[in-house]
């Protein structure tokens, strides 16, 4: 899996009920045509991240299929998940 683009927008509470800071990425990533996940039109990932305290954490994501807009109903494996947490600390700290 590569991340080929991205975008992140930091989502605001006006009430000030969550502690913290949420941000959204949305990550093109590149897939291995033997991957299950790789779909001709490709996808993309939508991870939420929350940053509360010393490290920020996945609060949770989605994975969709680019052409149809569709959910796909698959887990990324523990280290996806670890490569997108890295790519989304270094661009929280960039901001």
């Amino acid at each position: 899996m590569e991340i080929t683009q991205f975008s992140m927008e930091e989502i605001l509470d006006p009430t000030n009920i969550i502690e913290g800071k949420r941000y959204e990425f949305i990550l093109d990533v590149e897939i291995d045509e033997e991957d299950e996940l790789y779909h001709e039109s490709g996808i993309e990932i939508r991870a939420l991240i929350g940053e509360k305290g010393e490290e920020p954490f996945i609060l949770n994501y989605f994975i969709i299929e680019k052409a149809e807009g569709e959910y796909l109903d698959f887990a990324l494996e523990e280290d996806e998940l670890e490569e997108i947490l890295v790519f989304c600390k270094d661009e929280i700290t960039k901001a």
